[in-house]
């Protein structure tokens, strides 16, 4: 729970920045990775980051600067990489701006729920770890490189000359 926009702040700085170096690895050719046909695709849950943070955003009163909740995915996967930069960018900014510590406990109707606003900010947090860990596994399918985000991942224990964990 954050009691502190300040705490959000350095939290987002951290995970978006984890996403971002999840989201350099994909290639336009990995977009379509999936575990199963009728799975996910590796660009489909990239997208739904992106789409999720106006979407739930705008469901607490926030306006972030993203493609509206039903944007269709761009091409690239630099589009999509650009298009997260500029709306966790853009969410930062509009917590800053508009909320305030003692906000943090007002009570908002999302999803049909009462949800405090700080439970919005640790959705989001939650909602990004979740789905960056289905992605490195459609990742590794794809033969990219995983970054490491909470540790080193197997490919960075070389980079420190060390043999990986198994």
């Amino acid at each position: 729970m954050f009691r502190t926009i300040e705490d959000f702040e350095a939290s987002w700085t951290e995970e978006s920045g984890a996403t971002l170096k999840v989201l350099a690895q994909l290639t336009d050719a990995s977009l379509d990775q999936r575990v199963t046909p009728k799975g996910r695709s590796l660009g489909f849950l990239a997208w739904h980051l992106v789409l999720t943070m106006s979407e739930m955003c705008s469901k607490a009163g926030l306006t972030v600067e993203g493609p509206p909740e039903h944007a269709p995915a761009p091409a690239t996967a630099a589009e999509i990489r650009d298009a997260y930069g500029k709306a966790a960018c853009s969410l930062a900014g509009q917590v800053k701006r508009d909320w305030t510590d003692a906000g943090l406990r007002d009570e908002l109707v999302l999803y049909g729920e009462k949800w405090e606003r700080h439970r919005v900010l640790s959705a989001l947090i939650l909602h990004q770890a979740h789905h960056r860990g289905q992605m490195t596994v459609l990742m590794r399918q794809a033969g990219l490189p995983v970054p490491g985000i909470y540790g080193p991942s197997y490919e960075e224990w070389a980079a420190f000359g060390m043999p990986p964990m198994q």
